[in-house]
């Protein structure tokens, strides 16, 4: 067996020489630019730009996700923080939601390439398979910081963390976990790679890779929200953030298939006869 279980490192910081880095700010960091060398790739091969051209519009949209990151956590478990409003912007501790970050960060990049005037559609496809290669990245962070993993397993790759956390969570020194943000971080690079050749197979029209996007990461997300044991809002049984994938996923799943009806009236229009 090539391993019997992950170990969790011992502190979320990482040392280079005299420089102590947080290292879950550092994966975000990691997520976000090999994100942008992607899509810059992407940009240059649609002809609608370059590197430079979504570093600048990353200027505007990645400050953006942070914040609607954040928000989004601290709205969804604001009994954390009411009582320590200064918590809020200790991000560097963990918390940000997916779903406010993707949000608004997807909102400000289309409005900052409009203003650049670049095609709003083609720059959202190119942008859409750079999301979940940063989501995989970023994820990476949670391992550092020993938070957000599942319920006890004996996997040959369950998750060691340390004996604190694991009595803070409720359970015994010595238990292990799902490593839920491995099994995240694998679904997006998959995703990744699902949407690139897609996209290369099949040249889906704008913005309809998005939604295929935002239908793959829901479906990823429902069942590692499943696993998670970490406090969280629920109802019917589902926890919030599942509720959400659902909401999300029958959202782009409508779009789709609206914008697929669409292409093929207009197809049909064109026609002749």
């Amino acid at each position: 067996m090539m391993f019997d279980t992950i170990p969790s490192p011992s502190s979320g910081t990482l040392h280079l020489g005299p420089l102590a880095l947080n290292a879950y700010g550092l994966m975000i960091a990691l997520g976000v630019l090999a994100g942008i060398s992607l899509v810059g790739r992407r940009f240059e091969a649609r002809g609608i730009g370059n590197r430079d051209t979504i570093t600048s519009i990353a200027m505007w949209a990645v400050p953006a996700g942070v914040v609607g990151g954040r928000l989004y956590h601290v709205v969804t478990d604001w009994e954390r923080f009411q009582n320590d409003l200064g918590s809020i912007v200790k991000l560097w501790e963990g918390g940000l939601g997916v779903w406010g970050g993707i949000a608004l960060g997807v909102v400000v990049g289309l409005w900052r390439a409009k203003v650049m005037g670049l095609h709003v559609s083609t720059a959202l496809a190119c942008v859409t398979p750079g999301l979940p290669l940063a989501q995989a990245i970023g994820r990476w962070g949670n391992w550092f910081n020993q938070e957000l993993f599942g319920r006890p397993t004996d996997l040959p790759w369950a998750l060691e963390v340390s004996s604190r956390t694991a009595e803070k969570a409720g359970y015994p020194t010595g238990t292990t976990f799902h490593p839920t943000f491995l099994y995240e971080s694998i679904a997006c690079l998959v995703l990744c790679v699902v949407l690139l050749q897609i996209d290369k197979r099949h040249a889906t029209r704008p913005p309809r890779l998005f939604y295929m996007y935002v239908i793959g990461y829901c479906v990823v997300r429902f069942f590692v929200e499943g696993l998670r044991i970490d406090p969280a809002h629920s109802a019917g049984g589902l926890r919030l953030n599942q509720w959400v994938a659902i909401v999300c996923a029958i959202t782009a799943a409508l779009l789709l298939i609206r914008r697929g009806q669409q292409e093929l009236q207009q197809e049909s229009q064109a026609s002749p006869g």
